[in-house]
């Protein structure tokens, strides 16, 4: 940009400064107006950064404002002004745009000010301008507490400040294309710093009591110091030139003199020969060219093997997103004397200012007092200075801070908020994974720390690492970082260095772990287990009962009515079943009540009922809906009858709105950690890294074998021979592209210096022959990156895995052929059935148990019945009738036409439509056929209190309206996911007759506690409104032996109990898809009926209850039936363990009378503001 372009108010303001005349500058008398006026500009700049442009492409840093900063420091208030710009001026371009910027414009003048900024920091090395700043900051740090003022607090900040923003410049690649050994722009800004005594203020700061603020500040300086450098070329410097730096060099020359060598032999063994025109013309038999003939080669043979269809092809543009991530710093060996003057600053650092410093910083860390990503600076400081202690003379009392447990935790929980975040911000996952680099480097220098100390010839020292490691060894989080990075590792995102970083890590905590195993007999371990259970939005509506059941269980409640009736038991007195404050309309809540009074009946709460019937005939006595006023126990007893049989409509749960092609909300996800510990096995931990991620990421790094370092190959050829070799898993690397890899290892004329991989070469490569002849399909599994079983399977044979021995593998027992004979004969019974469900039908009817829907239609795929699991999709809800026919739409006009006047009209009709439809296809369908104008019309229309209720129906009405009411919910979703496997319900009639086997055999006990287990279950259910399977765990041993009695699990069975799955599970467990009204029917079934064997009293035959009652009355119980007190106290929340736990000690205590609790009265109104609540969600839809 010219002066000419330059803005003219700008041009004016830097002409007002000064000028310089050969080496002194004279400023003009509004040179400090005219620094100020910069500033102000600065603050206005566009987005464009165009002031911060003219004013670097006028060069003011440079020509004005260093000149006047080394020539009137005496100048307090100039000082300060000139430092103000300076520091804005040289601040980062990051900070500047905030990122890179993506398009071509923003980009440019991104670069611009990056230019700029390199050509300030060439400016700043000078050591009279950090003689200057050296000596302000030594002035001011001379200053007690008391007497440094506001200013000069400012002052040290603004001066420490400009020092961070002249070390982070970039260089510039183009301009510095100098060798190793030469110094470069920073090197120089380096020795400037290094002259003027800025590095010995730096250790002050760093150590100083006082000056405790300026830690992160020093932190910072001090990382982009060493921004260049390697920690153990700078700890060895001090051993001399001919250590391991001229070793190093010493081994790259003779690579490449080995190299250099054989081509020369080549080219010797070579036959003289003319222009390859002349060369003859050869016919490479068996090689096919573009047609059916052998290619024809027209050169010398010795160019054979360097033939390839490619040749002459231009090679495909890798597109930018699958380009390699580039490294974000690129080595570079400063000059001497400079990486001097750092080795002496790393040993004064760390014997004077290490320890205090990373204290300080970490607690900033820690209390949030620092800037966002700080953190990284810690985390290179601790890698940085470790190495270097490391490497010169390990002394760990000089790192105490950043050795320890809580060293380790800090780290890894840094490293893996960074991967969760590289994995969610997809847009910024290069930054994040180089920051995720920074904790990597600090893990692998903490356990080479701890490696150290093992090694440490005093025995505090060695028990401190024993101690560290029995902790790192025994959390999961430890163990299973390592796997989790290989597995996430993405050549795109993240660079070679990482995975390098990252396999030398592994290897290093492999073989410490295996260390430590190997001298101990057992070592325990913490093991996480996570479980997703998902939950449905709605719980599925349950099915009605049979008649059997309802007479069965009415037999059983008989008894119980005729003592309520007689007023042996007394009623409860707070059931109240109408409530005048809520917008329900009466006739609704008589209605409420009828359901409330049956619902009594079926959960076994007699008293509960009768005193409701009684309160209700007293609210609506009209009509006798309710019995006469002077109804004796007779008439009750056939009115609670007729309620107990009448099939009354349920409130069906409300349904979202929701166009037809619009799927499912997925289910929500509970997540549970389950904390155990367990025997730790090397060897089947070391089978976790048996994967093709992992093996795909060490082909990758040995790709570049001949650039890695010695130590990098050795890491790499180690794991891979842990997994061929110590886990016999040789066809895990019988890869096509690793094969590449080792024939260009074999034929490197100086593979000499990489015999290890030669040997592994060699080894997996002999192992595949020997395979290849018995195996003649092992040449295709070449193009196939394989699991441990189907390495398995490579070796052993196809098909041996089919018993469920590998994983993946599906649990489900073999089909036999009489089953697949029976798939096929239900499978062409059910075809033909239009709008069914082929393979739910299928799975009802197959006789075997745990089959899932998945295994019925991979099976059928295998069987060649369907082509594709696409051709057996699940029926969705609401997605089986979708077109309206014309009796469909005869009968809605009809349903329309008779309810209009209700007040529910929508509601009306969907409970006696014939077809289940939506709420909202039934209202589309009323608008599509005019009955209705607007939605509105079909809204529920509520009634005002005062306002006179509609005519009361009868008694014989409300109990004999059609069966086709009753379970007018949707149909049920299904719930069940493709890996569970297939729940049944409890067998009609199954529970009784065993029962009373068992009850004579003298298990009373066991079937009185699964009797409470049942009943606590069905009430937990209802109050969670969502149903998880519940283990049966029996504390007792007289339920422990029960539960091994082959009779008491036929028992079990029967009620729809499922027995253990796996080695994983130990207990019974009651599935999630037995619901409430089906648990509390189990439980009456095993009710024993006669006397008891124990020889207590004989009464009345115990009715099935619930043990905790919404609405708990105060009556006595027969002796010999199952008694529980409920807590007085509100109830409490309780995992599922421990209600579980609760309902066994309750069922093994004593069997007394139960207690009333004390505050009864709260009962009621909460089941009425259920009830309210139920009712206005209903309204809502």
């Amino acid at each position: 940009m010219d002066g000419c372009r330059m803005n003219c108010e700008l041009l004016a303001t830097c002409s007002a400064l000064g000028y310089l005349e050969g080496d002194v500058y004279h400023r003009e008398p509004d040179c400090l107006e005219s620094v100020k006026d910069l500033i102000r500009y600065l603050r206005h700049e566009d987005e464009t950064r165009d002031v911060r442009q003219q004013l670097g492409a006028a060069q003011i840093l440079q020509s004005d404002l260093l000149p006047i900063l080394v020539q009137y420091p005496q100048d307090k208030v100039l000082f300060d002004a000139v430092v103000r710009l300076m520091v804005n001026l040289t601040q980062p371009a990051l900070l500047c745009f905030g990122k890179v910027p993506a398009d071509a414009t923003s980009r440019h003048h991104f670069l611009q000010v990056l230019s700029y900024l390199q050509a300030y920091k060439e400016a700043f090395a000078s050591e009279k301008v950090f003689g200057v700043l050296s000596e302000k900051l030594y002035d001011l740090l001379q200053l007690d507490w008391e007497q440094r003022q506001e200013e000069d607090t400012l002052l040290i900040e603004r001066i420490l400040l400009l020092v961070r923003n002249v070390l982070h410049v970039p260089p510039d690649p183009t301009e510095e294309q100098r060798v190793d050994g030469d110094a470069t722009v920073h090197d120089r800004v380096l020795w400037a710093l290094h002259i003027s005594g800025m590095d010995d203020l730096l250790k002050f700061l760093a150590s100083a009591q006082m000056e405790q603020q300026w830690a992160l500040h020093v932190l910072e300086i001090i990382s982009l110091m060493f921004r260049d450098q390697s920690p153990e070329d700078l700890a060895v410097l001090g051993q001399g030139q001919a250590g391991a730096e001229h070793g190093e060099d010493t081994r790259e020359l003779q690579s490449l003199r080995q190299r250099e060598l054989a081509e020369k032999r080549t080219r010797a063994l070579q036959r003289p020969y003319r222009h390859s025109r002349f060369c003859g013309s050869y016919v490479l038999q068996g090689l096919k060219a573009i047609g059916d003939r052998d290619v024809v080669f027209h050169k010398g043979l010795h160019n054979l093997k360097s033939y390839s269809h490619d040749l002459g092809k231009e090679p495909r543009r890798v597109p930018r997103r699958r380009q390699a991530a580039p490294e974000a710093e690129v080595p570079h060996r400063s000059a001497r004397n400079v990486r001097l003057f750092l080795h002496r600053f790393c040993r004064d650092f760390l014997e004077g200012c290490y320890n205090r410093l990373m204290l300080l910083v970490k607690e900033h860390l820690v209390r949030e007092k620092a800037q966002q990503h700080d953190e990284t600076y810690y985390l290179w400081a601790c890698a940085f200075f470790m190495a270097f202690n490391r490497r010169r003379g390990f002394r760990p009392e000089l790192v105490s801070e950043t050795v320890g447990v809580r060293a380790f935790h800090f780290i890894e929980q840094n490293l893996t908020a960074y991967y969760e975040m590289a994995l969610m911000d997809k847009k910024e996952a290069v930054t994040w994974a180089r920051r995720m680099h920074l904790a990597l480097r600090a893990y692998q220098e903490l356990l080479r720390t701890v490696q150290e100390m093992d090694r440490s010839p005093e025995p505090a020292v060695r028990d401190s690492s024993q101690v560290i490691k029995s902790n790192i060894f025994y959390l999961m989080e430890y163990r299973e970082l390592f796997l989790t990075l290989f597995r996430k590792f993405d050549e795109t995102k993240q660079p070679r260095s990482f995975l390098r970083d990252l396999v030398e890590t592994a290897h290093l905590f492999l073989r410490m772990l295996e260390r430590f195993c190997r001298g101990r007999s057992s070592l325990v371990v913490q093991s996480k287990r996570v479980r997703r259970k998902k939950q449905p939005r709605a719980p599925a509506a349950p099915q009605p009962p049979s008649t059997e059941e309802l007479q069965e269980l009415w037999a059983g409640l008989a008894p119980q009515l005729q003592a309520c009736l007689q007023g042996e038991v007394p009623l409860p007195e707070d059931v109240v079943p109408f409530d005048a404050a809520s917008e329900t309309p009466v006739e609704e809540q008589r209605a409420e009540a009828l359901l409330r009074i049956q619902g009594c009946l079926r959960d076994a709460r007699v008293p509960q009922a009768l005193r409701l019937l009684r309160s209700a005939r007293d609210v609506w006595p009209e009509g006798d809906v309710f019995g006469p006023p002077n109804a004796g126990p007779p008439e009750e007893t056939r009115l609670l009858q007729d309620i107990f049989f009448a099939l009354l409509p349920q409130h069906a749960p409300p349904e979202a709105e929701e166009p037809e092609e619009e799927e499912e909300a997925e289910e929500e996800e509970e997540e549970t950690v389950q904390v155990s510990e367990k025997e730790f096995n090397f060897h089947d931990y070391l089978k976790r890294f048996a994967c093709a991620p992992v093996v795909r990421a060490l082909v990758l790094l040995l790709r570049g074998y001949p650039r890695n370092t010695a130590r990098t190959n050795h890491c790499a050829a180690r794991l891979l021979h842990r997994l061929a070799r110590d886990l016999h898993m040789e066809p895990l690397l019988f890869q096509l592209s690793l094969f590449a890899l080792f024939n260009r290892l074999l034929h490197d004329p100086a593979a000499g210096a990489h015999q290890e991989l030669v040997a592994l070469a060699k080894f997996i490569l002999g192992k595949f022959f020997a395979l290849a002849a018995t195996n003649k399909k092992a040449f295709v599994e070449l193009l196939f990156w394989k699991s441990p079983a189907a390495a398995r399977e490579m070796s052993e044979g196809y098909g041996s895995l089919r018993e469920g021995e590998g994983a993946g593998r599906s649990r489900a027992p073999p089909w036999t052929p009489q089953e697949e004979q029976l798939l096929r004969e239900l499978y062409w019974k059910y075809k033909e059935v239009e709008g069914s469900d082929v393979a739910g039908a299928i799975l009802a009817q197959l006789p075997a148990p745990g089959r899932t829907r998945r295994h019925l239609v991979k099976h059928l795929v295998r069987l060649g019945l369907i082509g594709s699991a696409r051709e057996l999709p699940r029926q969705r809800k609401g997605t089986r009738i979708v077109l309206w026919t014309q009796e469909q739409e005869e009968e809605l006009t009809r349903l329309f036409e008779e309810f209009r006047g209700s007040d529910d009209v929508l509601g009306r009709i969907l409970q006696h439509l014939t077809a289940r439809r939506s709420r909202a296809r039934v209202v589309d369908k009323l608008l599509a056929l005019g009955l209705v104008a607007t939605r509105a019309e079909l809204y529920k229309k509520r009634r005002r209190k005062g306002q006179d209720p509609a005519p009361v129906p009868g008694a014989p009405a409300a109990l004999g309206q059609d069966s086709s009411e009753d379970g007018d919910s949707e149909e049920e979703e299904e719930d069940e996911e493709e890996d569970e496997e297939p729940m049944e319900g409890p067998e009609e009639g199954a529970g009784p007759g065993l029962a009373q086997r068992l009850h004579q055999e003298g298990l009373a006990g066991p079937l009185r506690w699964l009797q409470s287990c049942l009943r606590r279950t069905a009430e937990d259910r209802e109050e969670d409104g969502a149903s998880h399977p519940a283990p049966l765990v029996p504390l007792s041993e007289e339920n422990e032996d029960a539960m091994e009695n082959r009779r008491f699990q036929g028992l079990l069975r029967r009620l729809g109990l499922r027995p253990p799955e796996s080695e994983q599970e130990t207990f019974w467990r009651i599935p999630a898809a037995l619901t409430p009204r089906l648990l509390r029917r189990a439980a009456a079934s095993i009710t024993h009926r006669g006397p008891d064997p124990s020889g207590s009293p004989q009464g009345l035959p115990e009715p099935p209850q619930c043990p905790r009652d919404p609405d708990p009355a105060a009556s006595p119980q027969p002796p010999d039936s199952e008694s529980e007190e409920p807590d007085p106290s509100p109830p409490q929340p309780h995992t599922k363990r421990e209600r579980d736990l609760d309902s066994e000690d309750e069922a093994s205590g004593s069997s007394g009378p139960a207690v009333p609790p004390e505050d009864e009265e709260l009962q009621p109104l909460g089941r009425r503001k259920r009830i309210r609540r139920v009712e206005e969600e209903e309204e809502e839809d």
